[in-house]
């Protein structure tokens, strides 16, 4: 079978540090995968490879069909890259920068105008396409950023971190921006930090952790990776996580994840029966209970499931 993006072993390291540490990668024509990690992951690095803007230092990748590196020039026609910051001309309308942007691939002026009247509409800007870029909000430039990516119609697009920064709103409009692009048929690899949105867009998820590939499925199956739900607790008071932990493992092999409020913790389990002995075994230990909920695994506890087990030294 013919990927639209392979890797196979990519590596890559700055003074001596491994920062992308030999991931294997597939993904097929007309999927989106989001490539999920937090700061420092590797994420970035690995589009910026595969995108043939940095040479790997080992491994091989193909894109479209072309070596990375054997074939660097052809990958460069087939894909577009938006990075994390809009590469517009302020002082130019959108319509002209979608214009001028044509024009440079080799349109004739009708064809620009044709293509960039086109994107302008789907990409829902119409009403500011005459208003110069410097006084757009930061979804509409993201928008019209990524509509800029697409004028050739390249089969791979990499969308690294697209809607850092962006209040929930334009994130939402962004997100049906890359609805569309799928629509057309394009294949898609998105670098995220946001958990929800690569629920809510991803055909498949990769998750990076410290160079490492340390996870990949559907979001459903990752979710049911590490349990059917998720029993939350909320203490009466700070509980000692360690004890915690150590009670819930050699009692019933749990592991206990810390949610961002300091007195709730977030337990995968696979059923009613689970919780039930978990919420037992935490009150004859003197743990004091003020609520506790069962609820369907979410993108948060999968990450932190598995960055946890391999902070710990565990298999992902």
């Amino acid at each position: 079978m013919s990927y639209a993006i392979e890797t196979k072993g990519l590596r890559k390291s700055y003074n001596g540090t491994e920062v992308v540490r030999g991931i294997d990668l597939r993904v097929e024509q007309g999927e989106l995968v989001a490539l999920l990690g937090p700061n420092g992951a590797g994420k970035t690095t690995t589009i910026h490879m595969l995108s043939t803007l940095i040479k790997s230092d080992g491994g091989y990748a193909s894109v479209a069909g072309f070596d990375i590196v054997g074939d660097a020039r052809n990958v460069r026609r087939r894909i577009s890259l938006t990075g994390q910051f809009a590469a517009l001309d302020e002082g130019l309308t959108g319509l002209q920068n979608l214009k001028l942007i044509s024009r440079l691939y080799g349109h004739s002026a009708k064809a620009a105008r044709s293509v960039s009247e086109e994107l302008i509409e789907a990409f829902g800007l119409s009403e500011a396409k005459d208003r110069a870029v410097q006084h757009y909000s930061g979804g509409m430039r993201r928008r019209l950023d990524i509509a800029a990516s697409i004028v050739t119609e390249p089969d791979v697009i990499f969308l690294d971190e697209p809607t850092t920064g962006l209040d929930p709103q334009s994130r939402v409009q962004v997100w049906d921006v890359v609805r569309t692009l799928l629509k057309r048929g394009t294949t898609v690899l998105l670098t995220t930090q946001y958990l929800e949105e690569a629920d809510q867009l991803a055909d498949r998820i990769a998750v990076m952790d410290k160079g490492d590939l340390i996870a990949e499925g559907t979001p459903r199956q990752l979710k049911a990776a590490i349990g059917d739900r998720t029993l939350t607790v909320q203490f009466a008071e700070q509980a000692d996580r360690d004890k915690l932990g150590t009670w819930l493992y050699e009692a019933h092999a749990l592991t206990a994840l810390k949610d961002d409020h300091p007195l709730v913790h977030k337990i995968p389990v696979k059923d009613a029966f689970a919780a039930h002995q978990a919420i037992h075994t935490l009150m004859e230990n003197g743990f004091a209970i003020d609520y506790f909920a069962l609820s369907e695994p979410s993108l948060d506890e999968v990450f932190l499931s598995l960055t946890e087990t391999k902070s710990k030294g565990g298999a992902p």
